[in-house]
């Protein structure tokens, strides 16, 4: 990890300042293994700083973009308390750099999960449901970067807002959305884009955060990616999402 420490530190005060810096792995020597290295330790000095885990958030969770990024598995990155941002409130837009937001649904769970687990064992870990907006932030210079360079950078994750949560005892399999900016929609979409079924992406994060030695905890939120593209975000606009039987969640950039 010390060849990668300059890389670190610039990540993350990239994160924490809100600027953009350039690449550093256009020749693609960087292997996935190091780029969650990175990521980890980036992570580590947010927490050095009085930061806290919260939980994890799952990407490539649709298969057309897995084929489309060559992959054959999701990636995640990670998050703290310092990322959530307070329903329906106003967010700085100088808090980002290359802001978009996608709608996703969140879990948050009632009992530690590790490991490989059945769809029916990470169910009963749920405490509960929720719609959710994720704000992405890629923070290199023109929004040009490669997959491990992505990872690096907490997979873009740079925010998020959760609706309110409700018993995990409704079918979330297939549940109709619509994001909307200024209360114009500009996606519409189902929460079966999520592998099929946004129980597979926990099961997912359960596998992924154990092999990590990160296991999802009590108390943590896994949002299960994102369940259409992302649109670009801007100072003045109100951002809002409704979910089918879940409510809605939403954000005023400021």
């Amino acid at each position: 990890m010390s060849a990668h420490q300059d890389i670190v530190a610039t990540l993350d005060d990239a994160a924490r300042f809100a600027h953009e810096v350039p690449q550093f792995d256009t020749q693609g020597s960087l292997t996935l293994n190091d780029a969650y290295a990175i990521q980890s330790a980036s992570i580590q000095r947010r927490i050095g700083r009085g930061e806290q885990r919260v939980g994890v958030k799952m990407g490539f969770t649709s298969r057309a973009k897995m084929v489309q990024m060559g992959l054959s598995d999701v990636i995640w990155g990670r998050l703290t308390d310092a990322m959530q941002i307070e329903e329906g409130s106003d967010v700085p837009r100088a808090r980002f750099v290359h802001p978009r937001v996608e709608p996703e649904i969140a879990f948050l769970l009632k009992k530690p999960l590790s490991g490989r687990v059945t769809g029916a064992e990470a169910l009963a870990a749920v405490e509960a449901i929720a719609p959710a907006l994720e704000v992405i932030d890629s923070r290199y210079k023109d929004f040009k970067f490669t997959l491990p360079e992505v990872i690096a950078d907490n997979a873009s994750s740079s925010g998020f807002v959760v609706g309110g949560w409700h018993a995990p005892t409704l079918d979330f399999r297939n549940l109709g959305l619509v994001m909307r900016i200024d209360g114009r929609a500009v996606q519409a979409g189902s929460t079966a884009a999520l592998l099929g079924d946004p129980l597979r992406s926990l099961v997912a994060a359960a596998r992924v955060s154990a092999a990590a030695g990160e296991p999802l905890q009590a108390g943590w939120i896994v949002l299960a990616g994102g369940a259409t593209p992302a649109e670009w975000i801007h100072a003045g606009q109100h951002i809002a999402l409704q979910m089918q039987g879940l409510g809605s969640a939403s954000f005023q950039m400021v």
